[in-house]
């Protein structure tokens, strides 16, 4: 955190009367959720997911600023990385995220993936504290 965010996002989670984010899991862990929270994060989605493009797929589709429902994704011949179809859910928008180049990975960024780049702009940082996170909620 930076100083501004630090007294604005900072939270005493262990009750030792401290926003210790240098010291204390409890604190650093809460403060970061505090910070995810207000600029977005939803509870209810994942960050993102890695996809697969078809052949030809029109790469300037890709990008945070074009957004897409999950069924309008899947109507462009994008897929799991697995090669299964895509959710059927209709509530949930998402965009084409290509940080290498379309021979390397390719995702679909969900709101908490915009919210995670709030925090950091490096698509690099976000895939890594979405695998994280992906990682905690779901243990393999």
């Amino acid at each position: 955190f930076m100083p501004s965010s630090f007294m604005s996002y900072a939270v005493d989670y262990d009750g030792d009367g401290k926003k210790d984010i240098w010291g204390s899991f409890p604190d650093v862990f809460a403060s970061a959720a505090n910070y995810l929270s207000s600029v977005g994060w939803k509870d209810d989605v994942t960050w993102g997911r890695q996809v697969q493009l078809p052949e030809g797929f029109d790469e300037s589709l890709a990008g945070l600023d074009t957004k897409k429902k999950l069924a309008e994704w899947a109507d462009l011949g994008i897929t799991r990385f697995d090669g299964s179809e895509l959710p059927s859910r209709d509530d949930i928008v998402a965009s084409v995220v290509i940080p290498d180049d379309n021979e390397g990975r390719v995702y679909l960024a969900y709101a908490n993936y915009d919210a995670l780049m709030r925090w950091n702009r490096s698509h690099y940082f976000v895939a890594a504290v979405g695998y994280l996170s992906d990682r905690i909620r779901f243990p393999r």
